[in-house]
């Protein structure tokens, strides 16, 4: 069955928009009430949305292209939607990201920073606004009767830079942009599934006179090496967005990540690997965890190799 992107779109879409303002919510709640237990519940949002906005935001480029030649479509409207929506993409994908900082520092009492909390709150704002801009901006593509009296387009306060097209242009007139963003991209890589392994393995049974929570000590580097991929391996896909919005393999690779990504919650959240002493038993729930975790990110390394040989990309 082929699976249509364009309706994968309008599905996801309306989750970075209404996730987020659930977790701001949820978030201001939390310190409202003083509640550790929300804030982390809320903080576990705003990494699950980040994690889905991911592939919110690529599909957007299969409805660009299903709706390019439509008479009664703007492609200045178009245009406007797709840089609003790449910077409220950067603005979740940091806001995310803090969130999980603050999960793994509450792990950690005696180090925990002051400062995370309201950063996340300022990210927070500024992303449900950035998402609210992004939403109506798209929703004026299939509706011009909603612009106001004499706009004919959607305005934007995305900066140039944020434009897709700059970007791809900076990348192909720079001869050491795209060599420097690989050599980055399997920097991140290498440090990312390096610190799963060691982890993961520790739950599998190896390792058994190391306490877990040293272990734990890791997971930034892990973590920073995943940003350091999502953003070179986002650059890549806007730089050559043909090569990836029909190849399957980016597609599974896509896939495998956000399940992977999305495992890491599991090993911040869950008191079961915590607990766990050198020589202590680990329950087979969280060996199937950490089993998974590693598969998954073998995963995204063959298939991001296969792109050449099954999607007959480059």
């Amino acid at each position: 069955m082929t699976v249509n992107f364009v309706h994968l779109h309008l599905l996801l879409n309306h989750v970075p928009t209404i996730g987020t303002i659930i977790g701001f919510g949820l978030f201001l709640l939390a310190l409202a009430k003083r509640s550790d237990e929300l804030k982390r519940a809320s903080y576990a949002i705003f990494f699950a949305i980040a994690l889905a906005s991911l592939p919110a935001y690529m599909t957007g480029y299969s409805a660009q292209v299903a709706l390019k030649d439509d008479p009664g479509v703007s492609a200045a409207v178009i245009d406007q939607h797709q840089t609003a929506a790449l910077l409220a993409l950067a603005f979740m994908e940091a806001t995310g990201v803090l969130a999980w900082y603050g999960l793994w520092k509450a792990r950690r009492p005696s180090a925990v920073s002051a400062w995370i909390a309201p950063a996340v709150l300022l990210l927070a704002v500024l992303t449900v606004g950035l998402m609210a801009g992004a939403a109506n901006i798209g929703g004026q593509i299939h509706h011009p009767e909603i612009l106001s009296e004499g706009h004919a387009t959607a305005t934007s306060l995305a900066p140039a830079s944020f434009k897709s097209a700059n970007i791809t242009r900076f990348q192909f007139t720079h001869p050491y942009a795209w060599p420097a963003l690989e050599a980055l991209h399997f920097i991140g890589l290498c440090l990312l599934f390096g610190v799963v392994l060691i982890g993961n393995l520790r739950i599998l049974g190896f390792m058994k006179t190391s306490h877990f929570a040293e272990i734990h000590q890791l997971l930034p580097l892990g973590v920073l090496g995943f940003v350091v991929n999502g953003v070179t391996g986002m650059l890549f896909f806007i730089g050559q967005v043909g090569q990836y919005i029909e190849n399957p393999s980016f597609h599974l690779k896509v896939v495998c990540m956000l399940l992977a990504g999305a495992n890491v919650l599991y090993l911040t959240l869950f008191d079961e690997v915590w607990a766990l002493g050198p020589g202590d038993h680990v329950p087979p729930s969280a060996k199937l965890v950490a089993a998974s975790q590693v598969f998954l990110w073998i995963g995204v390394i063959y298939f991001g190799r296969m792109l050449p040989y099954l999607g007959n990309a480059f």
